[in-house]
């Protein structure tokens, strides 16, 4: 039975798992989400009652969430990329860096571009600022980590990295990272060149429109 993919090219969190595959080549279905495509969102309820995606379907067995959907594909479907180490510090310092971007990276991004979203009077200004700020302090940090690594969490590609590429490209069309983090800026520019990446933000050219604040004339 072949994997299947719930997910939208646009969403970055599928781009995530979206990397993963396309670093393995490993085979899989795409399962369209969309309002065009109403069997796939009631699939998508009937398998994950939250809605949320990407969900990853395997003989039966249901797998929510992208970074566990990349370390069970590790497991159940290795391939020549090891996108977690076998070595269980090299690996908690994957884990890491793979919080770091979900939680203070994309969080913060999504919580602007939801707002933008909400009629005007239900706005949320003092959030956006604190968003903006808590990018600002991770871009901050993330630029001093960046200065002596290649990769997210050494001089290997990792899920960390499958994260940080989506996660940065939006979080920089969303609140501008400053010119003054070059090593973030050089970071953001190699994972765009990283095949798989480039791949991902290809299939998902078509729905740049959908992008609330607009997206950029770049990238």
């Amino acid at each position: 039975m072949t994997l299947k993919l719930y997910a939208h090219p646009f969403s970055a969190y599928c781009q995530k798992v979206l990397i993963a595959l396309y670093e393995n080549q490993t085979a899989f279905e795409w399962c369209l989400l969309s309002h065009e495509n109403p069997q796939a969102m009631s699939e998508l309820a009937g398998l994950w009652p939250l809605k949320r995606f990407p969900v990853l379907l395997d003989e039966g067995r249901t797998v929510c969430e992208a970074t566990i959907i990349i370390e069970y594909l590790g497991l159940h479907y290795p391939g020549p990329v090891k996108l977690l180490p076998a070595d269980p510090n090299a690996a908690l310092e994957v884990r890491s860096m793979d919080r770091f971007f979900d939680n203070y990276v994309s969080t913060p991004s999504q919580r602007i571009v939801y707002d933008s979203m909400r009629p005007e009077a239900e706005r949320d200004p003092r959030g956006v600022a604190e968003a903006r700020a808590m990018l600002d302090t991770a871009y901050a940090w993330l630029d001093t980590v960046m200065a002596r690594r290649e990769w997210a969490a050494g001089d290997s590609f990792s899920l960390a990295d499958c994260g940080a590429a989506p996660f940065l490209f939006y979080a920089d069309w969303t609140s501008r990272i400053d010119p003054s983090f070059a090593n973030v800026l050089s970071y953001r520019k190699r994972l765009l060149a990283r095949p798989t990446f480039a791949r991902a933000v290809d299939e998902a050219r078509p729905y740049r429109p959908l992008f609330p604040l607009g997206a950029p004339d770049r990238d």
